[in-house]
């Protein structure tokens, strides 16, 4: 089964729990936002009198309206099966302070008869020949295991029926039962009995799900209080939006403006689920294709996306976890010689890489300063210097190489996809050098007791300077094309890309009044600008279908942000908050026929670029 579509996401700093509009359980992560991932499917369904299971995710009858419980990470899916007309209340949420997933249903009979309920959940793990899983019964808790873990679902009320071994052969009759109390299978199911519910009546029932390195450690839920652990979990995420609502947006006027301020409290709300506590690591988004059958997958944390989510986290007073990026993550993953690799797991460990891209490197240290910009604190600099320095030494080495036509490490372009000398690459070398030198500038004072350190900074700062002269004059030199008058992204295929954004918005090596950079934004909007208002990236772009991407979009927006010209920067803005989901999400790219989202919902880029836009412009 393909699960390329997380329409809603809960969780808290361990745990992160991603569903269809439906309310199906998609995926659960767990120690962290990135792995490991549990879940081959969750399904649950009910029996009603005697009919065959009806699942709540997926049944004809069924009709469906979901929401989060106003300002928080707390969802709701209201299932009606119009049939028997009986009511589930879905709600899922992730405590604050425990790493369990609580799923609270309650069922309400809305019929004029008695109806008799069963409850049943059908679960089969994730898999592979190295950590086969298997099925457990024990103390009223249904157990699936590895080698390494175990995934616990129980209930403080008492399950009727189990079945370890074969479920998938009768589950869609809704009876369910056998011998085993342990077995060999991936996939096992319980059942529970709500029992007869007479017209107008309600009763609930609340499920754990969590996950332990042993089967023998079975925790005691009879002390957790679910509708406690609610009304806890509400209050802290209420409290958080409020404590990083910065931007006070003004009380809406229209159903326009009531979508901008979904997407921004969404935005606030989406932030911490995607970041690793302990490091600091940024995942670019909850996983869609574990099974990389459309793509290299996603959860991964890019240092190049990371330095645009820190300054959407500067924005939103999240000023600590830019900095325990910055100090923790970052010194962490960096090489000896300087470099920053393509991708990590948020825990620091390298992840699946295809290639190296030297912009990873310079946007750190441009990331840097930026986050100096807005806090103003000398220590911070003085702290990651030496980081700094290593990973510009190895800039030069690579500038160096170009300049002198070497043999160097191929990098790719900020899309992954191409191989070569790239104009946003260079870009952010540039504004890393540059930001090296005004980092030079504000720690002069706390360095001033230090002459052999001064001497070593002044000379530092005269190659540096010499350098981005020279850079300058490379990038005009070969990306400049004097017969298309406009600037192309790399000298090979000469395309027109929205990355060349980056020239002016946000590294500034040319202005954006400048007739080179006018001349490509006009172009920009001649080739990639479809009829919906959408921007591709780049030109014949295939990537998924070749969809616009609502960074672009969003990129478009911050560069008429800081031309002044306010009006195409809304209506660049407006494309993006009309395809944004029912909850306030923002995917990777837009469907242009449906102008819904056609992939990664929930992308932090997006999300961070959006925050930054909102920022200038209300």
């Amino acid at each position: 089964m393909e699960k390329y579509c997380n329409d809603a996401i809960i969780g808290n700093k361990n745990l992160i729990a991603s569903y269809t509009k439906n309310g199906e359980l998609l995926r659960m992560y767990y120690p962290t936002t990135d792995f490991r991932q549990y879940f081959e499917f969750f399904h649950t369904g009910v029996k009603i009198n005697d009919s065959r299971l009806i699942y709540l995710h997926n049944d004809i009858n069924n009709i469906y309206e979901q929401y989060y419980t106003e300002e928080t990470n707390i969802l709701n899916t209201d299932i009606t099966n119009t049939y028997f007309n009986l009511r589930i209340v879905q709600t899922d949420f992730v405590p604050i302070e425990k790493d369990v997933l609580i799923k609270k249903y309650k069922f309400i009979n809305n019929n004029n008869i008695n109806l008799s309920v069963k409850f049943l959940i059908h679960s089969k793990l994730l898999t592979d020949d190295n950590n086969d899983i298997s099925g457990y019964f024990k103390d009223n808790c249904l157990v699936q295991y590895g080698h390494d873990f175990s995934v616990f679902i129980t209930s403080k009320e008492k399950i009727e029926n189990v079945q370890i071994n074969n479920s998938v052969n009768n589950i869609e009759t809704g009876i369910i039962g056998g011998k085993d109390y342990i077995g060999m299978s991936k996939d096992s199911s319980i059942s529970y009995n709500i029992g007869k519910l007479k017209p107008g009546e309600e009763k609930e029932i609340d499920v754990y799900i969590y996950v332990e390195k042993k089967v023998k450690e079975h925790k005691d839920l009879n002390k957790i209080d679910a509708k406690n652990e609610y009304e806890k979990t509400k209050d802290y995420w209420m409290k958080y939006l409020k404590e990083h609502n910065t931007l006070k947006l003004k009380n809406p006027l229209n159903k326009y403006e009531e979508k901008i301020k979904q997407i921004y409290e969404r935005t606030i709300l989406l932030f911490p689920l995607l970041i690793n506590h302990e490091t600091g690591g940024i995942s670019a988004g909850v996983e869609v294709d574990e099974t990389k059958r459309k793509c290299g997958r996603y959860s991964y944390c890019w240092p190049r996306d990371a330095i645009f989510i820190t300054e959407a986290f500067d924005i939103l007073k999240m000023e600590k976890e830019t900095e325990k990026f910055y100090k923790v993550f970052c010194k962490q993953t960096q090489e000896q010689n300087g470099m920053w690799e393509q991708r990590f797991y948020t825990d620091g460990n390298l992840a699946p890489c295809w290639g190296y891209q030297i912009d990873e490197t310079a946007s750190v240290v441009y990331g840097i300063y930026s986050h100096y910009k807005k806090t103003k604190n000398k220590n911070f600099l003085k702290e990651n210097l030496k980081m700094c320095e290593k990973a510009i030494s190895y800039l030069k080495i690579y500038l160096d190489n170009i300049f002198k036509e070497k043999e160097m490490i191929k990098s790719y372009d900020i899309w992954e996809e191409n191989e070569g000398i790239h104009a946003y690459s260079l870009a952010t070398i540039f504004s890393a050098i540059e930001a090296q030198n005004k980092i030079y500038d504000e720690i002069n004072d706390l360095i001033c007791k230090n002459r052999i350190k001064q001497e070593k900074i002044v000379k530092e700062r005269e190659e540096n300077n010499e350098i981005l002269v020279k850079l300058k004059e490379y990038i005009t030199d070969n990306f400049y094309d004097k017969e298309l008058k406009t600037f192309v992204r790399n000298k090979q295929d000469k395309k027109i890309d929205i990355s060349l954004l980056g020239l002016t918005t946000p590294f500034n090596i040319y202005s954006n009044k400048e007739k080179k950079i006018e001349n490509t934004i006009e172009k920009i909007n001649l080739t990639l600008r479809t009829y919906t208002g959408g921007y591709l990236r780049y030109e014949n772009d295939n990537y998924m279908g070749g969809n616009p991407w609502v960074i672009s979009n969003l990129w478009m927006a911050n560069y008429y942000i800081e031309k002044g010209e306010i009006a195409k920067a809304k209506e660049c803005l407006e494309f993006v908050v009309k395809t944004s989901t029912k909850h306030g999400y923002l995917g990777e790219q837009v469907n242009n026929e449906t102008m819904q989202p056609a992939w990664v919902i929930g992308l932090g880029w997006s999300h961070a670029l959006f925050a930054i836009v909102i920022s200038k412009l209300y």
